[in-house]
This record gives structure tokens, C-alpha cells and sequence, in this order.
């Protein structure tokens, strides 16, 4: 276990080394620069604008900028916003407690419901019940999430005004329930594609289980059922979902991004985009290297748990 928690790690870091070099020099090299911003105003003359970039290292060779934000970076030192001069550190802990509410309450819903309609779809195989989920997932994973964002909205919001349309809370009314009220909508829709996605995996991973020899022998002996399903059948089924619980965290926080801003939830993904609007390439390098560290340390602890969980995995 210990050689292949240090292979592992070896492997992250690599793989964020590989990631910041592509985000830090794609962002460079976009149209108008980390200066972008200050061109704009009229009142900018050139010797002002050379006179910033000298003083935000931005006339330098890029290796020498990337080493310099690099290291400042390992010191806890991610940089400062453009847009508000606060510590890009601090930007991201406001914002990031929005976005795991938001992640958390729609990744439970996709687990939930997707593992309970993909067993009942192996279960119940070429049923109207397996034909329909089928159905409804090509669709769910055909539409794109902010349709079904705008859908909601239009459906549960103005027309039936059962849900708000957007923010997190109510300004003055801050509470639990004001919150859940809030996060009813975004979360199922974020969760429809990950239902679909969950279905499809849960079904296509017990109907393996099923025909498996044991569990022909444990129904050969006589086993009821639903022993058999609950005992033998999920519990295998699942070591793979714990996999992908861990490979499905790109597309979730993907996910989010387009869902915050369509419902104007102050979570990461919206400010990722505010972020890129403004060129506050800081918090966007920020954002970008936090959501990577996420990614990865959530694929170490699916393999650790998958590890734990079945004695048949021996990692050297």
C-alpha cells in the first residue's frame, strides 16, 4: 500500500506540473494578456501600461514568470486578484463553500437514484421500466445541462413558483431552510446527467455480477432472492462505482460551473467565469490548480477505498 501511495503521489505531481505549465501559458498567450484589463480604461496611457508590467513581473521571459508563480505558489503565496486585490487563496474560501453545498447534496441524489434505478434495470432486464430509464437517460445525456437549467426555471419558478430562480438565499432570510430552498432546483439539475451516467454504470455492473458462478451457486442452494441481491449482488456491483466516483469528479465540477451560472450561485464555477470576463488570470490560475488537486486527490481516494474494500485487490 505504501509503494503505491508514493507511486501515486509521484504521479500528481507530475500531472499538476503538466497542468499548470498548459493553463499558465494558454492563459499568456490569450488575446490581450493579464493587462487586458487595464487597456480598456481610457485613462490608461502607454507608459502606464509598461510601467504595470514591470511592476507585475509581466516583462519577463514566461519560464521566468511561470518559476516565479510556481514558487510563490508552494509558499502558500497563490497570488492576488486584480480584481479586488484580495489573496487568491481567500477569493477561492469564499466562494468554495457554495460550490461543495451545490457538488455534495447534487452528487448524493446522482448516487442515490442512479444506483437504485440501474439494479432494478438489471434486475428487472428488458422490462418497460429498463426500456424507460434507458430512454430517459440518452435524453438526460443528449440535452444540455443549462436547457434543463432554463427549463426548471421556467417550469418551477415562474410558472408554478415553487422554487426561487436563482441566488443561494434570500438577503434578509438567511437560514437552513431558506438555503434548501434555494438548492432544490440546481442540485436536481445538476445531478440529471450524473443519474444518467450512475444508471447506465450500476446496471451494466450488476448485470456482470449476476452472472457470476457464486451467485449461481447461492441461488442453486436455495438463497432467497433478495439475499442474494442484497448480500452478494450490490456489494459487488459497486466496488467499480467507487472507482468512478473518483474519475466522475471533472465532469461534476464541469457541471457546476454551467449550473451556478445559470442560476446565479456563487460557487467557483461562477466565479471562474467572472474571473476570465475581468482577465483576473490569478484567481482563474487559482481556481484551475484547485480543481485539479480536487481531481486527483479524489482519484487516490477511490483507489485507496476500492483497496480496503475488496480483499481480492493487493496494491504493492
Amino acid at each position: 500500500m505504501l509503494v503505491f501511495l508514493l507511486n501515486r503521489l509521484w504521479q500528481s505531481i507530475i500531472l499538476l506540473v503538466i497542468v499548470s505549465i498548459i493553463g499558465f501559458l494558454v492563459l499568456n498567450l490569450m488575446p490581450g494578456g493579464p493587462l487586458a484589463q487595464f487597456t480598456l480604461d481610457p485613462g490608461m496611457t502607454q507608459a502606464d501600461i509598461e510601467r504595470l508590467s514591470e511592476q507585475m513581473g509581466l516583462n519577463r521571459p514566461l519560464p521566468v514568470q511561470y518559476a516565479d508563480w510556481a514558487w510563490r505558489m508552494l509558499q502558500g503565496d497563490w497570488g492576488t486578484s486584480y480584481r479586488d486585490g484580495a489573496p487568491v487563496l481567500e477569493v477561492i474560501r469564499r466562494h468554495l463553500f457554495a460550490t461543495l453545498l451545490l457538488m455534495g447534496s447534487s452528487t448524493v441524489i446522482a448516487i442515490a437514484l442512479g444506483t437504485w434505478i440501474g439494479i432494478r434495470g438489471a434486475t428487472h432486464q428488458y422490462s418497460g421500466f429498463d426500456y424507460a430509464a434507458t430512454v430517459g437517460a440518452m435524453i438526460a445525456l443528449s440535452i444540455p445541462t443549462f436547457w434543463f437549467g432554463l427549463i426548471g426555471i421556467y417550469v418551477f419558478s415562474l410558472e408554478l413558483g415553487w422554487v426561487p430562480a436563482g441566488n443561494m438565499y434570500t438577503i434578509g432570510k438567511e437560514s437552513a431552510l431558506n438555503y434548501l430552498h434555494h438548492l432544490i432546483l440546481p442540485s436536481i439539475v445538476l445531478s440529471l446527467v450524473n443519474v444518467a451516467t450512475w444508471s447506465r454504470y450500476m446496471r451494466s455492473a450488476t448485470l456482470d455480477v449476476i452472472s457470476q458462478d457464486f451467485i449461481k451457486t447461492a441461488r442453486a442452494k436455495g438463497v432467497p432472492e433478495r439475499r442474494v441481491l442484497r448480500k452478494h449482488v450490490v456489494g459487488n456491483a459497486l466496488l467499480p462505482m467507487i472507482t468512478l466516483a473518483g474519475m466522475h469528479l471533472p465532469s461534476i465540477l464541469g457541471g457546476a460551473l454551467v449550473t451556478e451560472t445559470v442560476f446565479t450561485w456563487p460557487g467557483m464555477g461562477r466565479l471562474f467565469l467572472d474571473s476570465l470576463g475581468y482577465s483576473d488570470y490569478p484567481v482563474v490560475m487559482g481556481l484551475l490548480m484547485f480543481s485539479a488537486i480536487l481531481t486527483l486527490l479524489g482519484n487516490l481516494i477511490a483507489d485507496i477505498v476500492v483497496a480496503m474494500v475488496d480483499p481480492r485487490i493487493r496494491l504493492g
